[in-house]
């Protein structure tokens, strides 16, 4: 697919963006305002990412000149060529078996995994008005974060884009302040509980060797 009959595909990007978001909406289930302010977040990376995937390359227009002079011989309009970092270090066979590719693909992966194995977690605590410690929140405190800014990461190793690489590190900063509102709320609210429990477990990256308890992962 070659030229601009690889873009213009609006019903892709439409399509597309309506799946991811529902996939992650079903595992995420969004509840309370900051719930939904950091869905949202999400969700505006999504379109924008698949905006470019499929509707218009603003990345490969703005940037044509320096590329076609660096990478000669790269149909730059050609869908494939929308990989950038397969194209820019070399791997010339389908990008879609490249290894920046194959790499995007588990950060995705373990992503949905995490918010997967999260929101059952959370809501049972929150059903039983307690301090969620189990599962994914036995080894951080923030799962959902984490499981959003790993997809979000590993869009960017698949196909990177001017719009997305800019908003990647605003949206890592609305989930660490979303965090710290969500770890004051939860001071309020369960006391010593929380803050106990805050003590002991890292905020979004698990301690390696940490012990963790049997009951703490059923």
């Amino acid at each position: 697919m070659n030229g601009m009959s690889a873009y213009g595909l609006w019903s892709l990007v439409l399509l597309n963006s309506a799946i991811f978001i529902a996939f992650a909406f079903s595992f995420a289930r969004p509840q309370t305002t900051r719930d939904w302010r950091s869905f949202g977040a999400y969700s505006a990376f999504i379109v924008a990412l698949f905006a470019e995937m499929y509707g218009f390359p603003l990345t490969i227009y703005l940037l044509s000149g320096w590329l076609s002079s660096r990478f000669p011989g790269v149909e730059w309009l050609s869908h494939d060529a929308g990989h950038l970092l397969e194209m820019m270090f070399g791997w010339r066979a389908n990008p879609h078996f490249g290894p920046f590719h194959l790499l995007s693909i588990g950060f995705i992966v373990a992503g949905f995994w995490l918010l997967a194995k999260a929101w059952p977690v959370l809501y049972e605590a929150q059903r039983e008005r307690r301090v969620a410690d189990t599962g994914p929140y036995a080894y951080i405190r923030h799962p959902q974060y984490v499981g959003f800014v790993a997809i979000m990461f590993g869009f960017l190793l698949q196909w990177p884009t001017l719009i997305t690489l800019a908003l990647f590190p605003i949206l890592a900063f609305l989930y660490a302040r979303l965090a710290r509102r969500e770890e004051s709320d939860s001071i309020a609210a369960f006391g010593d509980a929380y803050r106990d429990y805050k003590a002991r477990t890292p905020a979004f990256i698990p301690q390696r060797g940490r012990n963790v308890s049997a009951d703490s992962l059923d």
